[in-house]
């Protein structure tokens, strides 16, 4: 019998327990360990900062990582819910993405409530402001339309007595469906102030559509922190490496009679992957499915041509995550404008022992004053 991976008795079980075995595996690969590590530091020392954005390609394993570290902080608050029920360790929701370039706040509000397990959203009225009329037994009635800004004051009661370690905001790009800058500042600015309130640390997760929301205000970016979750890079022989060893992982986790070989054709794999770890495994269940509805041993090339990305779609992909990583680097001229601005002067790359001996004083003159020269005279520098 083979060395299975996975536990030998799962193929005797139905298809859909053998898919769901595979859907559910997670592997705990660098980048995810990497990213897992940040956030988890992020949200337990804050440091001032009340808002973490966590981004990266799509496919990546955002979501992933975003129950990994939900899980981290149920377990790491047991004792505490024994003491308090009341409390919840963590909230989620996914944003959502609007029907128009206008973001619904009142829907959000109402989504993060239900998320928060608040009872009675709908009821959520001023009984001074809106009992506008009584019925035949005397019962004051109101308007069933919930006005937002209730909605907004019953989450920030309900986050004041839940008291969450982190609100988890996932696909947070639909937050800056707008038509104008100043509308996203906007956007942020309400998530800024809700996490200030409640003293709860919001944590936007999505892609590189993200990105617009760093670098708003001088205020916003001291009170947030980016994480960075990349792909793996062909071109660096580390990463290549370590998407090896997660296809070579997964394909041995895929439960199956025969081993599928798919490090023969791992050039594949990335190229219809673009190097992202949950793309290759949402691939490799599509394949697992074909395989077990054809009955076969082991996943082979064809079912992976079958089931993989079009290439138009992979091209896309490839140019999102291209083109989001170089947003992300730190450009060197960028880092010389600053040092500019600061009145450092030098070279970004100067040794530590010439920052830590400056010249003389004489050197250094002050902003705004000149060094000592010889000015020339008369034309073409002759007295």
């Amino acid at each position: 019998m083979p060395d299975y991976a996975f536990p030998p008795d799962l193929l005797q079980q139905s298809p859909e327990a053998r898919r769901d075995y595979f859907k559910s595996f997670t592997i705990a690969h660098p980048r995810l360990r990497e990213a897992d590590a940040a956030l988890k530091q992020a949200i337990q020392e804050p440091a001032g900062w009340s808002l973490i954005f966590v981004y990266g390609p799509t496919g990546v394993g955002k979501t992933t990582l975003r129950r990994r570290v939900e899980k981290h902080l149920r377990e790491s608050m047991v004792e505490a819910l024994r003491q308090d029920p009341g409390i919840m360790p963590v909230v989620s929701l996914e944003a959502p993405a609007p029907d128009s370039s206008q973001f619904s706040w009142k829907d959000y509000y109402r989504r993060a409530l239900i998320a928060l397990e608040e009872p009675l959203v709908d009821r959520k009225l001023t009984y001074a402001a809106h009992a506008s009329f009584h019925g035949a037994c005397g019962r004051a009635l109101s308007d069933p339309i919930v006005p937002g800004i209730e909605l907004r004051l019953a989450l920030e009661s309900g986050l004041i007595h839940r008291r969450p370690k982190a609100f988890f905001i996932d696909e947070a790009q639909h937050l800056a469906k707008m038509k104008s800058g100043r509308k996203l500042q906007d956007q942020l600015d309400s998530i800024k102030s809700l996490a200030s309130l409640t003293n709860t640390v919001h944590v936007l997760i999505g892609t590189y559509e993200l990105l617009p929301f760093r670098n708003l205000s001088a205020q916003l970016s001291r009170r947030s922190i980016d994480i960075h979750f990349p792909r793996y890079r062909a071109e660096r022989s580390g990463d290549y490496t370590a998407f090896r060893n997660v296809v070579f992982t997964l394909q041995r986790h895929l439960p199956l009679p025969g081993e599928s070989d798919l490090l023969t054709h791992i050039e594949y794999c990335y190229e219809r992957s673009i190097g992202c770890v949950g793309l290759v495994k949402d691939w490799l269940t599509r394949a697992l499915a074909l395989a077990i509805k054809q009955g076969a041993d082991a996943v082979s090339l064809k079912m992976l041509q079958k089931t993989a990305w079009p290439l138009d779609q992979s091209e896309r992909m490839a140019r999102e995550a291209v083109d989001g990583e170089s947003d992300v680097l730190e450009r060197e001229e960028i880092r010389h404008r600053l040092r500019q601005m600061l009145q450092l002067g030098g070279s970004p790359s100067a040794p530590a022992t010439a920052r830590a001996n400056p010249p003389a004083p004489h050197a250094c003159p002050r902003v705004g004053q000149r060094r000592p020269v010889r000015d020339l005279v008369g034309v073409n520098g002759q007295a």
